[in-house]
């Protein structure tokens, strides 16, 4: 099945259409990418699915299911989004147990502490992070309190806007070794933004290439290792991230 489907769509914020005509087949279980410079359209696309930007026209279907214009919960008991800063996504006046235990009031689940003390652990933070405020934290480890509270309510899928290009590049591997044992461990679909195509070839199965708001490639990721992408403004990227190495992670 399908964990996230777009046909035709295109997105605008008042008079600007700022996506034209994306289709995506993302399936359940994949991590996949959009790529491309800032202003491509790719943080958009993830603000449409995630009920954020709700002047669109065509389709979006998560999980099979069709979704409306608007902010839905049953949408986001099953799509959460983890965005580019960790520090202003996260409340300065809130510990990180009142932000955990936050989308579980909300959604009337029970066992709150036992909850937040397990994700904690899923996440690599100990008990004692858990009356902190952020910034009592790391950059690092604000991120992963964001991730610990997209998933509090077990979603399916991610959407993850450039998840670690706010951290140094030795943490942004901590959390990609993160992100990648968590998709494994937990079954979870993946829809990154990034415009770090090393992210990509270790993260993702297969990426878009985004140009003015439209999709100009669709390829596996393994066509990227090998440089092997054939739209000219494809190997553009390629040629811009060339001798970028993730540290941490396997080259």
């Amino acid at each position: 099945m399908s964990a996230i489907e777009l046909n035709n769509v295109d997105i605008s914020y008042g008079d600007s259409k700022v996506v034209h005509g994306v289709n995506l087949d993302i399936a359940e279980g994949e991590s996949f990418a959009l790529v491309g410079e800032s202003g491509s359209g790719k943080s958009t696309i993830l603000r449409a699915i995630a009920g954020l930007a709700p002047d669109w026209t065509g389709g979006i279907s998560v999980l099979g299911r069709p979704r409306t214009h608007g902010i839905e919960r049953r949408v986001a008991r099953q799509v959460q989004m983890v965005f580019q800063d960790p520090y202003g996504s996260l409340h300065p006046r809130k510990t990180i147990d009142a932000a955990l235990s936050e989308p579980l009031a909300i959604n009337g689940v029970g066992n709150r502490g036992e909850r937040v003390a397990a994700m904690l652990m899923a996440v690599g933070l100990d008990q004692r992070f858990r009356f902190r405020f952020p910034h009592q934290l790391s950059g690092g480890q604000r991120q992963r309190v964001a991730i610990a509270r997209a998933l509090m309510l077990e979603p399916k899928v991610l959407l993850l806007d450039e998840p670690t290009s706010a951290l140094d590049v030795s943490v942004q591997a901590e959390i990609l070794n993160l992100l990648k044992r968590l998709r494994r461990e937990q079954g979870l679909t993946y829809l990154l933004v990034t415009h770090n195509l090393p992210v990509v070839s270790f993260l993702c199965d297969r990426l878009a290439v985004m140009r003015h708001g439209r999709i100009v490639e669709v390829a596996d990721v393994a066509l990227l290792k090998q440089g092997k992408l054939v739209e000219a403004y494809s190997q553009e990227l390629l040629a811009a991230t060339e001798g970028i190495v993730l540290v941490g992670t396997p080259s």
